[in-house]
C-alpha cells in the first residue's frame, strides 16, 4: 500500500526569535534595537505574520495527509521522501536553501511578507495552500522546472544548488588550482584567484549578476528554466605560472567545468550555505555542470 502524501513545511527562525534567544526577553531585545535606531514593533509584527502563515498553511493540509515541519538549520539532517510535497513558508532564499536536498519533489512557495519579499520563488499566498496541494499531487501537474547546478568530486562527494556554487578558499583569499573544460582534449589553465562561481538563471539575479555586471560581460544570461550555466573566475591573478585567459563562460547541458586543487584546502558550497560544503584537498578534482534533476516549483 502506497503512503499518503506528506506535506513538509519548511520555515526559518525569525529575526524576533533570534533576538529573544540572544537577549532573553522582549524588553531587553527592544532596548537593544532602540539603541540602534530601530523599533521592535516592526520585527515582532513580521514574526507574527510568519507564525499566522505557518498556522494557516498547516490547517490547509488535507486530513488524510501526513505533515511535518523542518527548520532551515536542520535541512541537511532531514530525510525527504519521494511522496513529499514541500511547502516553503518564508522568503525566496528559503526555496534555494531547501532545493539542494530534494530530488524531484514538487515545491510550493508561500510568501509570508508580500511587498518585502520579491516573490520570485515564494509566489503564493497562504490562502492558496489547499488548492496548491491538490494540484501538486495531480498526475502531470504543471510546474516550472528550474535548472540546478551540480558539483561532483572525485571521491564521490556531491553538491547541488539552485542559485550558484562557489569553489575556492574558505576565507575567500587566494587559491591555486587548474581550471578547464572536462572534454579530455583542452589543457587546463593554472590559476590563482579568490574562487570560481558557477550559477543558474535563477541565481543570475544575485551574486552571479554582480560579477556579470562588473565584467561588462557579453555572455547571454540564461533564464531560470534554461539548461545552461554561467561561470566566472573571481579576481584571477596573472603571474609567470598562472594565467587569466579562461575566466568566464557558458556551460550547456552536456558541458562540465573541471577544477583540480593545487592548494592545501578548497571548499565548494551552494547558495551561501558554507556550513554544508564539500571539503577538497591537494590533487582532488571536482566537476561542475548542469544537474540532471530540476526543482519542480509550482
Amino acid at each position: 500500500m502506497s503512503l499518503a502524501p506528506r506535506a513538509v513545511l519548511v520555515h526559518r527562525t525569525t529575526e524576533y526569535e533570534e533576538l529573544l534567544a540572544r537577549h532573553g526577553t522582549h524588553g531587553q531585545a527592544a532596548f537593544f534595537l532602540s539603541g540602534r535606531g530601530r523599533s521592535i514593533d516592526e520585527v515582532a509584527e513580521r514574526h507574527h505574520r510568519t507564525q499566522r502563515a505557518l498556522v494557516n498553511v498547516a490547517a490547509a493540509v488535507p486530513l488524510q495527509w501526513r505533515q511535518t515541519t523542518v527548520e532551515r538549520a536542520d535541512l541537511d539532517r532531514f530525510l525527504f521522501g519521494p511522496e513529499d510535497v514541500v511547502v516553503v513558508v518564508g522568503q525566496d532564499g528559503l526555496v534555494a536553501n531547501a532545493a539542494k536536498y530534494l530530488s524531484g519533489q514538487p515545491v510550493v512557495g508561500i510568501d509570508t511578507d508580500p511587498g518585502r519579499n520579491p516573490g520570485v520563488l515564494v509566489r503564493h499566498s497562504p490562502v492558496d495552500t489547499a488548492k496548491l496541494l491538490a494540484h501538486a499531487v495531480t498526475p502531470g501537474a504543471a510546474a516550472d522546472e528550474l535548472t540546478m547546478v551540480e558539483a561532483v568530486a572525485d571521491d564521490t562527494q556531491r553538491l547541488l544548488a539552485l542559485n550558484e556554487i562557489y569553489l575556492g578558499p574558505p576565507g575567500h583569499q587566494t587559491a591555486r588550482y587548474r581550471l578547464g573544460p572536462d572534454d579530455g582534449t583542452t589543457p587546463a589553465e593554472p590559476q590563482a584567484s579568490s574562487g570560481v562561481l558557477v550559477g543558474t538563471g535563477t541565481g543570475a539575479t544575485g551574486w552571479l549578476r554582480s560579477l556579470w555586471l562588473q565584467r561588462a560581460s557579453a555572455l547571454a544570461v540564461p533564464g531560470p528554466t534554461d539548461r545552461r550555466l554561467l561561470w566566472f573566475v573571481r579576481e584571477a591573478w596573472p603571474s609567470p605560472v598562472t594565467g587569466t585567459t579562461y575566466v568566464e563562460g557558458l556551460l550547456t547541458r552536456t558541458d562540465r567545468l573541471r577544477l583540480t586543487v593545487e592548494s592545501d584546502r578548497l571548499i565548494a558550497f551552494g547558495d551561501g550555505i558554507e556550513t554544508d560544503a564539500l571539503q577538497l584537498t591537494w590533487g582532488q578534482t571536482v566537476r561542475v555542470g548542469v544537474c540532471a534533476d530540476a526543482l519542480r516549483l509550482l
